[in-house]
């Protein structure tokens, strides 16, 4: 079974079929990775220049790529510690680590990205300094561009090659993924990208007006803007952690493949929820096919309980036996 990825609104399309996987691994590491070094290069820049520079906007970048840096750091935490085995005392496995530090990631974006920021930038309205080396920010700002651009490259293209494998609209995967590095990762480069614009719109009309009030309300609109996205993240990872479903048509799509199975006659009951990043844990009501005795039958249940585990998206699996009377599922 593949790692199923949530739609929250009606219509949109879940995974194709339940025995693909994201595959994202491997290249969701790399992705961090790569984040990691273009947002460290761009956070010293970005430092330097608003230093020099006084720009409210160059300092409310900086701060924001400093957040980003040690973003990634967690990220690359939750990868490491969501991946390990499950063992007596972590039954589910440690998946659910992954949205615990996506989510101490998303917190971090907020308080050092969003509040600095947007304080800098009121600050900057009461009392304006005036800006200078305009053209060390711009080169700064250009720099920053193509590294943050490069950054989000590697993860659009990951983000689309798994959207496009699952059959899903691209936005929608990167939403609603169980993935939370992945969804993190390009959340933040795309409003790096945006934040890099909104922060040469503010001091370029501080050049062209002399006025520090643009380059101060720049601050402050890429303060909010990194607001946004850490609400959006923390929202995500709070809902995977109290305990996301799968979507209904992943869920017929499982259901369907159980009742292929020649060892299942048909399914009174089935609960799939995720328990990390592409794993699910996995409860069924099942009437086996045959009529044997109970401790044959016992030994059946417990040997299509493994072959499901098999599945790399399945944690853990558990099947019991329906009752004559209980109604019969149908996928649809």
């Amino acid at each position: 079974m593949d790692g199923p990825e949530h739609p929250t609104t009606e219509g949109q399309t879940a995974e194709g079929s339940i025995t693909t996987t994201e595959n994202g691994g491997g290249d969701s590491v790399i992705t961090v990775i790569v984040a990691f070094v273009a947002n460290l290069l761009i956070a010293v820049a970005k430092t330097v220049a608003a230093s020099l520079t006084a720009s409210a906007s160059m300092l409310a970048e900086a701060a924001h790529s400093w957040a980003d840096t040690g973003n990634e750091i967690f990220l690359l935490i939750a990868e490491r510690r969501s991946d390990r085995q499950r063992d007596t005392r972590h039954p589910m496995g440690y998946g659910k680590e992954a949205y615990v530090w996506s989510m101490f990631a998303a917190f971090g974006l907020f308080t050092a990205g969003a509040v600095v920021s947007i304080s800098h930038g009121i600050s900057e309205l009461r009392n304006p300094e005036p800006a200078t080396d305009y053209l060390i920010a711009y080169v700064v700002l250009g720099i920053a561009f193509v590294l943050e651009g490069i950054s989000f490259t590697q993860a659009f293209r990951q983000t689309r090659r798994n959207a496009d494998r699952l059959r899903r609209r691209h936005l929608a995967y990167v939403l609603n993924t169980s993935n939370p590095t992945l969804r993190a990762v390009f959340f933040e480069d795309a409003a790096a990208l945006i934040g890099l614009l909104i922060a040469f719109g503010g001091i370029a009309l501080h050049q062209l007006t002399g006025s520090p009030v643009p380059d101060a309300i720049g601050s402050i609109l890429v303060g909010v803007l990194l607001a946004v996205i850490a609400v959006v993240l923390i929202n995500r990872n709070r809902r995977f952690l109290i305990g996301e479903t799968v979507p209904m048509d992943y869920r017929n799509r499982v259901l369907a493949e159980l009742l292929s199975s020649p060892e299942i006659d048909r399914v009174t009951y089935l609960h799939l929820e995720f328990v990390g990043p592409e794993r699910v844990f996995l409860v069924a009501a099942v009437d086996l096919t045959g009529d044997e005795r109970e401790h044959e039958v016992a030994v059946r249940l417990r040997r299509v309980e493994r072959l499901i585990e098999e599945r790399e998206a399945v944690e853990e699996a558990v099947l019991t036996l329906s009752t004559p009377d209980e109604t019969s599922l149908v996928p649809g």
